[in-house]
């Protein structure tokens, strides 16, 4: 097999982690892994292994006609079978079967407001689809809504996976005390609810003063981040939330933690709860997407409703007042992870199917 992962660009997102993680797992398993950023390159960039083949498209706008011819010669030359677009890629993957139909296309759908799927548009999706030979989703909601509502016939649920920690330089010193930090890992995105979040840090400013907040991720600059920024500073919270920006060193940052939480409204599968786990850490999560089915409430980690502020408060000074019980929830997290979520298993499933799909 000779397969290129097709994502718009290597900011750090889910999305654009597991394009990296697919493009660095294949590369030990099959003849030819590439990866190709369309749009904009970004940190991420530097998690791609030496043995994957990688190149930027630089594609200009949603037309541009120069960029596909140079897509369409890059995959000829390599002899590319097949291409996995991932979320919104798919519409370039479509424009290149127009000008080269003897390529095989996969669309790996991550789209992450899964809580929300009642609302997401089909009419392009609908036209588009015929053309894929596959599609492959992250969460179970994702496969009930593609089967009913786009009449997908070849579909399947691979969870997202966490694959051998990257060589990455530990850079990142979060402020705080050390044994007293909360680090939740997203960008700032309304889906990602940090509202809730500083409702929470609020509580606790009160009850456990020595405690902060520890936000990673993406800042895209926009109305929701500059709303965030203000709320912290109106609430009086700037020496208790802390925001860092994206991150390389994401391991380092969560060995820097003693809570892990997400305190999302929407959720596919999110890579930063399995990233908690391989790294041993409790964790509080709001129950949304197929974070169900990594988390057992009260059993590997606290479970919580995503309208349910006082509940994850409550949780967070659980944890707090019971090391034995940060320890035991890291430690049965970290057993599911490995059982269910690592890239062995994954990708023997995905190179199974893609045989049986792309013949």
């Amino acid at each position: 097999m000779r397969i290129i992962q097709l994502i718009d660009s290597l900011e750090a997102g889910g999305a654009e982690r597991m394009a990296v993680s697919y493009a660095n797992a294949l590369s030990k398993k099959i003849e030819f892994s590439g990866l190709i950023a369309t749009r904009k390159q970004g940190p991420l960039v530097n998690l791609i292994e030496k043995e994957v083949a990688y190149f930027f498209l630089n594609r200009k706008s949603t037309l541009d006609i120069a960029s596909l011819f140079r897509l369409r010669s890059y995959i000829k030359n390599n002899n590319i079978t097949i291409v996995q677009a991932h979320s919104s890629s798919f519409f370039l993957a479509f424009l290149l079967k127009l000008v080269y139909p003897r390529v095989q296309l996969i669309w790996h759908d991550h789209y992450g407001n899964s809580e929300f799927l009642s609302k997401r548009p089909t009419r392009v999706l609908r036209i588009l689809i015929p053309f894929f030979s596959g599609v492959l989703v992250v969460n179970h909601n994702l496969k009930d809504w593609c089967k009913q509502r786009l009449k997908i016939a070849n579909i399947i649920f691979l969870p997202n996976f966490v694959g051998c920690e990257n060589k990455t330089p530990s850079e990142t010193i979060l402020k705080g005390i050390a044994g007293k930090r909360i680090v939740c890992l997203a960008n700032l995105r309304s889906q990602k609810n940090h509202y809730f979040l500083i409702e929470v840090a609020e509580k606790l400013k009160i009850s456990h003063p020595d405690w902060t907040f520890h936000l990673v991720g993406k800042d895209f600059l926009d109305d929701y981040s500059r709303e965030i920024k203000a709320l912290i500073v109106a609430s009086n919270l700037e020496k208790k939330v802390f925001l860092y920006g994206s991150k390389q060193d994401v391991g380092n940052i969560i060995d820097q933690a003693s809570i892990c939480i997400l305190t999302s409204k929407s959720e596919g599968l999110p890579v930063s709860l399995l990233e908690y786990g391989l790294h041993k850490k409790p964790v509080i999560v709001t129950n949304v997407g197929d974070v169900s089915t990594v988390i057992q409430k009260n059993v590997n980690g606290f479970l919580v409703e995503s309208d349910q502020i006082e509940v994850f408060y409550d949780s967070i000074v659980k944890l707090i007042a019971n090391d034995k019980l940060q320890i035991d929830f890291g430690l049965a997290l970290y057993k599911t992870i490995v059982e269910n979520y690592r890239e062995e298993s994954v990708i023997k499933i995905y190179i199974n199917w893609l045989q049986n799909s792309c013949k």
